[in-house]
């Protein structure tokens, strides 16, 4: 939700300064005449409801500066997302890439399962896997999906010791296998 809005006010950030910009340009080049610069100007400055409206909306965009200036320096000192655990021996760091990547690698060995994709998520009761896949068109969907369910959850429970919550998989098309037939003459 916060990413959504975090793009939502780069997008309106990013036009309000591009639409200064363009102002700025037109009246340094002289495409129009200094008076009407200073007209708008003063339309600003004035005090009224024009200027008001002025004002909060260049602390709204300040606000917004001060937002990104703070993503911008966040973003870059976190480490990857991970899971952690704890053990006797000290402590454990597993990212989420390399669950997506057991993920694929499970997935990858059913036949049938072709073009995966994986994203990872990190749930109440433990990982929310979603899988991507196309699939071949021989098989019927459902026995193989569940058996792609069971066989990602067994082996990344098994590899990484984190309990799986839910294996969700997407079937965005089928592939269909092409069959030739000899020709004798």
């Amino acid at each position: 939700m916060v990413r959504m809005f975090d793009r939502l006010f780069l997008f309106l950030y990013s036009l309000l300064i591009g639409i200064s910009l363009i102002f700025l340009i037109i009246v340094s080049t002289g495409l129009v005449e200094p008076w009407v610069a200073r007209d708008v100007l003063d339309l600003l400055t004035e005090r009224g409801p024009v200027s008001w409206t002025a004002a909060i909306a260049a602390i709204l965009l300040f606000a917004v500066s001060v937002r990104f200036f703070y993503i911008s320096i966040a973003a870059g000192s976190g480490k990857p997302p991970s899971i952690e655990q704890r053990t006797d021996f000290g402590d454990i760091s597993i990212s989420l890439e390399t669950i997506e990547n057991l993920a694929l690698r499970a997935a990858s060995r059913i036949a049938g399962i072709k073009d995966l994709k994986a994203r990872v998520q990190v749930g109440q009761a433990g990982l929310i896997i979603k899988l991507r896949s196309v699939v071949d068109g021989d098989a019927a969907i459902p026995v193989l999906t569940e058996e792609v369910q069971r066989t990602v959850k067994a082996h990344v429970e098994e590899i990484s010791g984190v309990p799986v919550m839910s294996v969700n998989v997407f079937i965005a098309n089928i592939v269909q296998t092409q069959v030739f037939k000899s020709r004798v003459e």
